[in-house]
């Protein structure tokens, strides 16, 4: 298809662009799922395949190589168009997700989920930035980004409970391949409705492979050190992580800085109005992922609730972001600028984050759903914002990188955070279970080392039984062992609430933003 330009792309008719976003949002559905349906399914799937050591490496590696591939091809798609990588990503997110759901290890599973994060990554880079290309005007963006929002909401909707459900009924595989359908129906539409649009009429530049290398030198190095850090991993190797990360980050500053087409363009991050967007959106995805992955292992873990049940408490928190994101975009089109709503989005996830540190298996659920709704309602008026903000500091001819940049920051922060929470999460564990057993209990140290018996009936069950033919009262282990979990999440979670008021520090930076001025529109890149 020959490349359409931006005019060409405004005198599309309504039938044409409704159809070229229904594709869009299939794919937008298809990658919501997959971070939803996840959490409430993943300590069965630990249990089943025995590696709680790897529980948060089945979120982190999705989430390492996602951040990695989202600039290179948010660069790309500047460069080529969007829609080739759009198909490339459906096909590789699909085929990865049947993949995961036919891991027999966790190490299997891990892998697979590095590969499906490429997939995700490339639709990340993709599918937000497709939005300006088809709609210019910011209040036109608006109204058609309601479509996101319900397809967003949809995915999130159903996608705790559905997690739950298919791995209480189901079996855990099929968390995964419930994608399958979905990329199916996302090829077809994306294949024959999304136009092909490329800025520029110049001929591509040639992609900065030595920039892409040394970027994922760094951020792979840096997973590895915050993963490692805390485990008394040997002193040499964390040395040596920790000054390859060092080397490649300062060599990723030098050659950008003389690269001619660079993949991360840095002057965007010393730009007033860009900088304090991209460390919100940091500091939000180190919040939002370690809400996520922990809320339903304090509810299945801690609270013994069901796999279902535990997605039901979630659900609200994935409803709320879309009925956030609705009401955010019918305020925010009558206000001459979004900043008052960051504002409102912090205060609320934050309340959200400091009300889980006092949820326990007797507070209600009608209080619980209370609180991840408040946690939901605030995502909902940041998120959008974010973007938009982002999108309308950015020249055009650099809407796919700065958009990447937002959703890579924010990956970053949800790597950082998965992995910090949950090492947190797992040494506090492992230290107030230590106490707990001291005084003739140690031969049930192994058994109780991890939480995963706490939400493997099987193995609880053969727990029960040898303790209590030793005359021990095994219930009553397993109970203060579901304490001891609880507490550490809610460790987890004043820490959340304490980068959250990071996060408020920076919407102070933020300059006021005026999404329906075109001014700025066709500013210099930043380079």
């Amino acid at each position: 298809m020959s490349d359409s330009s931006n005019t060409g792309a405004t005198a599309r008719s309504f039938r044409q662009t409704l159809f070229a976003m229904l594709g869009l949002c299939c794919v937008l559905m298809m990658v919501a799922l997959d971070q939803t349906v996840i959490g409430t399914a993943l300590p069965t799937i630990v249990a089943e395949l025995n590696g709680f050591d790897l529980y948060a490496w089945v979120g982190t590696s999705y989430l390492l190589t996602s951040v990695i591939t989202v600039p290179i091809f948010g660069k790309l798609g500047d460069e080529h168009g969007r829609k080739p990588f759009n198909l490339a990503a459906i096909v590789l997110f699909t085929g990865a997700s049947a993949l995961c759901g036919l891991s027999q290890s966790m190490l299997q599973l891990v892998l697979a989920r590095g590969l499906q994060g490429v997939g995700g990554g490339m639709l990340i880079a993709t599918t937000f930035a497709s939005v300006p290309d088809l709609f210019a005007d910011t209040r036109s963006r608006l109204r058609w980004q309601v479509l996101f929002s319900s397809a967003f909401g949809l995915a999130n909707a159903v996608g705790p409970s559905l997690g739950g459900y298919l791995a209480e009924y189901w079996g855990w595989r099929w968390v995964f391949y419930v994608n399958l359908p979905v990329g199916l129906v996302s090829l077809a539409l994306v294949g024959r409705c999304l136009p092909r649009i490329r800025h520029g009429s110049g001929a591509p530049s040639r992609l900065d492979w030595v920039g892409s290398a040394l970027l994922a030198l760094a951020l792979g190095c840096l997973q590895l050190l915050v993963e490692w850090l805390p485990l008394h991993k040997p002193l040499p190797l964390i040395a040596g992580l920790a000054a390859v990360a060092i080397a490649a980050a300062a060599a990723l500053i030098w050659w950008e800085r003389r690269c001619p087409n660079p993949v991360l363009p840095l002057g965007m991050f010393s730009h007033s109005s860009l900088a304090p967007l991209f460390a919100l959106s940091l500091t939000m995805g180190f919040c939002l992922f370690a809400v996520t992955y922990y809320a339903p292992l304090m509810f299945q873990g801690g609270f013994g609730l069901s796999p279902n049940k535990a997605g039901l408490l979630v659900t609200p928190l994935a409803v709320c972001i879309t009925v956030g994101s609705i009401i955010n975009g019918r305020i925010v089109t009558r206000l001459p600028s979004p900043n008052g709503m960051l504002y409102v989005g912090v205060a609320c996830y934050w309340a959200a984050a400091l009300a889980l540190t006092q949820t326990t298996a007797a507070t209600p659920h009608a209080q619980i759903v209370a609180i991840m709704a408040l946690g939901g309602l605030g995502l909902g008026s940041l998120l959008p914002n974010v973007t938009l903000s982002v999108q309308a500091a950015a020249p055009r001819s650099q809407l796919g990188v700065a958009t990447a940049m937002v959703q890579s920051t924010r990956m970053v922060g949800s790597m950082l955070g998965t992995a910090v929470v949950g090492t947190l999460v797992a040494r506090l564990y492992a230290h107030k279970v230590d106490a707990l057993l001291g005084g003739g209990l140690e031969p049930w140290r192994a058994a109780l080392a991890a939480p995963r018996i706490l939400v493997d009936h099987a193995q609880a069950a053969r727990f029960s039984a040898a303790a209590q033919s030793a005359g021990h009262d095994a219930l009553a282990l397993l109970n203060a062992a579901r304490g001891v979990l609880v507490d550490s999440i809610h460790a987890s979670q004043w820490l959340v609430a304490a980068v959250m008021m990071l996060a408020l520090f920076w919407v102070r930076r933020v300059p006021r933003i005026d999404l329906h001025s075109p001014a700025g529109r066709e500013a210099s890149s930043y380079e």
